[in-house]
Protein backbone atom coordinates (compact mmCIF):
# COMPACT_ATOMS: atom_id res chain seq x y z
CA UNK A 1 0.00 0.00 0.00
CA UNK A 2 1.16 3.45 -1.39
CA UNK A 3 0.60 5.08 2.91
CA UNK A 4 0.49 8.81 1.35
CA UNK A 5 -1.86 8.24 -1.51
CA UNK A 6 -4.31 6.06 0.69
CA UNK A 7 -4.08 8.86 3.36
CA UNK A 8 -4.98 11.43 0.41
CA UNK A 9 -8.15 9.76 -1.16
CA UNK A 10 -10.35 10.05 2.02
CA UNK A 11 -10.54 11.58 5.10
CA UNK A 12 -12.86 9.01 6.66
CA UNK A 13 -13.00 6.46 9.48
CA UNK A 14 -12.96 3.47 6.94
CA UNK A 15 -10.07 4.58 5.31
CA UNK A 16 -8.61 4.91 9.03
CA UNK A 17 -9.14 1.65 10.02
CA UNK A 18 -8.28 0.36 6.82
CA UNK A 19 -4.72 1.87 7.38
CA UNK A 20 -4.53 1.04 10.99
CA UNK A 21 -5.08 -2.58 9.69
CA UNK A 22 -2.58 -2.97 6.98
CA UNK A 23 -0.06 -1.48 9.22
CA UNK A 24 -1.05 -3.96 12.37
CA UNK A 25 1.77 -3.32 14.07
CA UNK A 26 4.13 -3.91 10.85
CA UNK A 27 7.43 -1.44 12.45
CA UNK A 28 8.45 -0.43 9.24
CA UNK A 29 5.01 0.33 7.77
CA UNK A 30 4.52 2.30 10.79
CA UNK A 31 8.19 3.98 10.51
CA UNK A 32 6.56 5.04 7.12
CA UNK A 33 3.72 6.15 8.58
CA UNK A 34 5.45 8.18 11.02
CA UNK A 35 7.46 9.86 8.07
CA UNK A 36 4.00 11.09 6.49
CA UNK A 37 2.82 12.45 10.19
CA UNK A 38 6.26 13.88 11.27
CA UNK A 39 7.72 15.52 7.73
CA UNK A 40 5.05 15.88 5.26
CA UNK A 41 3.15 18.40 3.97
CA UNK A 42 0.23 19.66 6.11
CA UNK A 43 -3.08 18.19 4.56
CA UNK A 44 -0.78 14.20 5.09
CA UNK A 45 -0.08 15.13 8.52
CA UNK A 46 -3.66 16.00 9.37
CA UNK A 47 -4.63 12.22 7.82
CA UNK A 48 -1.72 10.51 9.33
CA UNK A 49 -2.24 12.48 12.96
CA UNK A 50 -5.58 9.90 13.63
CA UNK A 51 -4.07 6.77 12.18
CA UNK A 52 -0.78 7.42 14.59
CA UNK A 53 -3.39 7.87 17.37
CA UNK A 54 -5.54 4.41 16.11
CA UNK A 55 -2.44 2.56 15.92
CA UNK A 56 -0.97 3.70 19.28
CA UNK A 57 -3.79 2.52 21.46
CA UNK A 58 -3.37 -1.18 19.67
CA UNK A 59 0.05 -0.84 19.43
CA UNK A 60 1.50 1.61 22.06
CA UNK A 61 5.24 -0.34 21.92
CA UNK A 62 5.94 0.62 18.37
CA UNK A 63 4.77 4.18 19.40
CA UNK A 64 7.59 4.59 22.66
CA UNK A 65 10.83 5.31 20.08
CA UNK A 66 9.26 7.83 18.70
CA UNK A 67 8.11 9.75 21.59
CA UNK A 68 11.26 12.36 21.40
CA UNK A 69 10.50 13.12 18.07
CA UNK A 70 6.97 13.74 18.78
CA UNK A 71 8.13 15.99 21.47
CA UNK A 72 9.55 18.21 19.07
CA UNK A 73 7.07 17.96 16.53
CA UNK A 74 4.93 19.75 19.15
CA UNK A 75 7.37 22.57 19.46
CA UNK A 76 6.89 23.52 15.84
CA UNK A 77 4.93 26.64 15.31
CA UNK A 78 2.99 25.84 12.32
CA UNK A 79 2.26 21.71 13.96
CA UNK A 80 -1.19 20.60 12.90
CA UNK A 81 -4.00 20.63 15.39
CA UNK A 82 -4.62 16.75 14.73
CA UNK A 83 -0.56 15.98 15.04
CA UNK A 84 -0.92 18.01 18.34
CA UNK A 85 -4.41 16.19 19.49
CA UNK A 86 -3.26 13.28 18.95
CA UNK A 87 -0.02 13.07 19.88
CA UNK A 88 -0.94 14.65 23.75
CA UNK A 89 -3.94 11.92 23.47
CA UNK A 90 -1.03 9.04 23.40
CA UNK A 91 1.52 10.62 25.79
CA UNK A 92 -1.90 11.01 28.17
CA UNK A 93 -2.48 6.98 28.00
CA UNK A 94 1.46 5.94 28.44
CA UNK A 95 4.16 6.17 30.48
CA UNK A 96 6.05 9.40 29.13
CA UNK A 97 9.71 8.64 29.32
CA UNK A 98 11.69 10.65 32.13
CA UNK A 99 14.16 12.26 29.01
CA UNK A 100 10.93 14.01 27.64
CA UNK A 101 9.40 15.38 31.13
CA UNK A 102 10.86 18.73 31.06
CA UNK A 103 10.29 19.41 28.05
CA UNK A 104 6.98 18.17 27.73
CA UNK A 105 6.26 19.86 30.89
CA UNK A 106 6.89 23.72 29.53
CA UNK A 107 4.82 22.83 26.60
CA UNK A 108 1.67 21.11 28.42
CA UNK A 109 1.37 24.37 30.44
CA UNK A 110 1.59 26.47 27.17
CA UNK A 111 -1.10 24.56 26.23
CA UNK A 112 -3.30 24.78 29.26
CA UNK A 113 -2.96 28.61 29.56
CA UNK A 114 -3.45 29.63 26.44
CA UNK A 115 -6.71 31.14 25.21
CA UNK A 116 -5.91 29.82 21.72
CA UNK A 117 -5.38 26.08 22.08
CA UNK A 118 -8.79 24.34 21.68
CA UNK A 119 -10.38 22.42 24.61
CA UNK A 120 -9.06 19.01 23.81
CA UNK A 121 -5.51 20.26 23.81
CA UNK A 122 -6.25 21.37 26.85
CA UNK A 123 -7.53 18.71 28.39
CA UNK A 124 -4.85 16.15 27.22
CA UNK A 125 -2.40 18.48 28.33
CA UNK A 126 -3.53 18.48 31.63
CA UNK A 127 -3.78 14.57 31.92
CA UNK A 128 0.06 15.07 30.40
CA UNK A 129 0.62 17.15 33.68
CA UNK A 130 -0.50 15.46 35.92
CA UNK A 131 1.27 11.91 35.39
CA UNK A 132 4.61 14.07 35.11
CA UNK A 133 3.55 15.83 38.00
CA UNK A 134 3.27 12.25 40.28
CA UNK A 135 6.65 12.16 39.25
CA UNK A 136 7.60 15.31 40.16
CA UNK A 137 5.76 16.62 43.05
CA UNK A 138 7.31 19.97 42.97
CA UNK A 139 4.89 21.20 39.72
CA UNK A 140 1.70 20.45 41.59
CA UNK A 141 0.98 23.66 42.66
CA UNK A 142 1.88 25.33 39.26
CA UNK A 143 -0.70 22.52 38.08
CA UNK A 144 -3.13 23.14 40.22
CA UNK A 145 -3.39 27.00 39.92
CA UNK A 146 -3.42 26.87 36.60
CA UNK A 147 -6.13 24.41 36.63
CA UNK A 148 -7.95 27.04 38.80
CA UNK A 149 -7.68 30.05 36.88
CA UNK A 150 -8.78 28.40 34.03
CA UNK A 151 -12.34 27.05 35.17
CA UNK A 152 -14.39 29.86 35.41
CA UNK A 153 -13.95 29.85 31.33
CA UNK A 154 -13.59 26.08 30.62
CA UNK A 155 -16.24 24.23 28.60
CA UNK A 156 -18.18 21.61 30.28
CA UNK A 157 -15.68 18.98 29.09
CA UNK A 158 -12.41 21.14 30.46
CA UNK A 159 -14.36 21.47 33.86
CA UNK A 160 -15.10 17.88 34.15
CA UNK A 161 -11.79 17.02 33.41
CA UNK A 162 -10.21 20.45 35.57
CA UNK A 163 -12.13 19.36 38.71
CA UNK A 164 -11.09 15.78 38.33
CA UNK A 165 -7.52 16.65 38.22
CA UNK A 166 -7.39 18.90 40.96
CA UNK A 167 -8.95 16.25 43.34
CA UNK A 168 -6.13 14.15 42.17
CA UNK A 169 -3.23 17.02 42.82
CA UNK A 170 -4.69 17.01 46.34
CA UNK A 171 -3.89 13.06 46.88
CA UNK A 172 -0.29 13.90 45.94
Amino acid sequence: MDLRKQLLTTHSKENTTLIVNYIDGDRERFDKLMKLFLYDEYRVIQRAAWVVGDVARLHPEIVMPYIPEMVENLKKPDVHIAAKRNTLRFLSETEIPEEQWGELAELCFDYLTSIEEPVAIKVFSMTVLLSIVKKVPELKDELYYAIEDQLPYGTAGFKSRGKKTLKALEKI
